[in-house]
């Protein structure tokens, strides 16, 4: 008993010194000032890849802070840097800093403060990145492309040794003068075919570009601008392929009623000849290709671009590519033939402006006229359809409900001023009873459009989709409207939309690739 008591009176005497220990304590004064003898290392430190290979930094900076400068150490591969890549010494008045590597790397990246006024530099703050694919391939050239050789040119006095090109297994081993230029002429290829090269600096990966080889005229008709074109179509066999010479043709201009298959294109992608004409499809006509033409509606009254006329007739592919057309007063295609199917139309690497002006019409119009497939992909439709709706697929008679679906798809592409009326009109407008839509990598602006509040039309699937002042595409408040949930409001920064010039300088649509892809620089 005496042991315990004992025990209880130390322990209460132990209790009573730590608590007028504790009560001295608070009468210590304020600590003011922290005296260190090093700066404090960088926080908030990040990293963000921009455009492939250049990583950008940035971190937190105080007023209070007595820094002279910053280093910034890179590691290529190697996360205890033991081999530096790549060292910058950054004021506090550059941040954020941009800094160009190299594609396919995971850097290290350690960053500390060197005092201004003799402390010790800080301990590192370290973080990482991984670049994407380098790309040192400058975009090829329509010059540079010829039916059975290309030249490819990239950053001069680069690292790089060969480059491979597929299909066919090609190996171009680089000349020192090459190296020098940054120029290479690639021999051994086939005409209308799409390559990928590949850049290489021994096996690693410096740069990647595709194109497609010119015509190989072969079999093909050439046709000159003194020709009468409308003859020279009457003439073809069906299936043939007009190749046409740069030029303005106007020997005939105006309506070219079609009955058989024929593709006609430019010979130069970066001279496009000229036409002044309209396309009215009739039965016989299985398929129609128009690429690497300027098409040319001035001055037609009430003119669609592409008319399907023959009623209850079915009729193959439909394409536009590598076009530019303006200046139709009507749509892009009209297809009102009764019974009549069509099984794709689609749209490529086109620029369309000022189509379908007079409200006559909506842009891809098929009223009683089946159509499968609606591809509108890697384009760009500038003041079209403004008093009207963008694409309409109506319920065609003895088609529609019959187990037939229309599939409808935008993807990179840039609508500037479409379907701009207030009340509002709709990018898709589709009332055929089966039917599904996808709307991805697009941006537009400048539209009080929707997309649709049209019960028939099954609600569309939206991925990576911006909008400037189009704010009613994501506005819930208007009735039965089918907003993209997923949209994002950005201001694209164009550098002349008025002049008709969308190239984005925003670097978030850069960096997603967001639109048409000619406006991504």
């Amino acid at each position: 008993m005496k042991t315990k008591y004992i025990l209880k009176g130390l322990a209460a005497i132990m209790l009573l010194t730590l608590t007028f220990a504790s009560c001295e304590s608070y009468n210590e004064g304020l600590i003011e000032s922290l005296t260190t003898s090093r700066e404090f290392s960088p926080i908030g430190l990040t990293a963000k890849i921009r455009n492939q290979t250049t990583v950008e930094l940035d971190w937190t900076i105080k007023e209070d802070e007595n820094v002279d400068h910053y280093v910034v150490e890179f590691s290529a591969d190697d996360a205890e840097f033991k081999t530096i890549y790549k060292t910058v010494n950054v004021l506090a008045t550059e941040l954020p800093i941009q800094v160009a590597l190299e594609g396919e790397t995971t850097y290290s990246i350690r960053v500390k403060s060197v005092s201004s006024t003799g402390l010790a530099d800080s301990k590192w703050s370290v973080t990482t990145a991984t670049t994407l694919s380098e790309q040192l391939f400058s975009a090829v050239l329509d010059a540079d492309i010829e039916a059975k050789q290309v030249t490819l040119r990239w950053t001069p006095n680069s690292n790089v040794t060969q480059i491979s090109v597929a299909p066919g297994d090609i190996v171009h081993t680089i000349t020192p003068a090459e190296k020098t230029a940054g120029v290479a002429i690639i021999t051994g290829l086939t005409g209308e075919t799409t390559y990928t090269a590949t850049l290489l600096n021994a096996a690693k990966k410096r740069g990647t570009v595709t194109f497609t080889t010119g015509i190989d005229i072969g079999t093909g008709i050439l046709v000159k601008p003194e020709d009468d074109l409308n003859a020279k179509i009457t003439e073809a066999a069906s299936g043939s392929i007009l190749v046409l010479m740069p030029g303005d043709y106007k020997v005939f201009t105006g309506e070219i009623a079609l009955n058989k298959s024929i593709t006609i294109r430019g010979l130069r992608p970066e001279d496009k000849p000229k036409l002044h004409v309209k396309f009215t499809v009739n039965a016989g006509t299985a398929n129609l290709s128009l690429i690497d033409l300027d098409l040319d509606g001035t001055g037609m009254e009430n003119a669609a671009v592409i008319t399907i006329s023959g009623a209850s007739t079915t009729y193959g592919d439909i394409l536009i590519s590598s076009s530019t057309i303006h200046d139709y007063t009507r749509a892009l295609i009209s297809a009102n033939a009764s019974g009549s199917r069509v099984t794709s139309f689609t749209v490529d690497n086109t620029v369309a402006k000022n189509v379908n002006t007079n409200a006559g019409a909506d842009f891809v119009d098929f009223r009683n006229t089946y159509v499968a497939s609606i591809v509108l992909k890697n384009s760009t439709f500038d003041t079209c359809s403004t008093g009207r709706d963008f694409v309409r697929v109506d319920a065609a008679t003895g088609l529609t409900g019959t187990g037939l679906t229309t599939n409808t798809l935008i993807e990179s592409c840039t609508l500037y001023n479409v379907s701009n009326t207030v009340a509002p009109k709709r990018i898709l407008y589709i009332r055929f009873v089966n039917n599904t839509s996808t709307v991805k990598n697009t941006l537009i602006a400048s539209t009080t459009a929707i997309y649709t509040n049209q019960a028939a039309t099954v609600a569309p699937t939206f991925s990576k989709n911006y909008y400037s002042g189009a704010a009613s595409f994501m506005d819930a408040t208007i009735a039965l409207n089918k907003i993209d949930a997923s949209g994002t409001t950005i201001e694209p920064q164009f550098v002349n939309a008025a002049g008709s010039d969308f190239t984005v300088k925003n670097q978030t649509l850069i960096d997603n690739k967001i639109g048409d892809p000619r406006w991504i620089k």
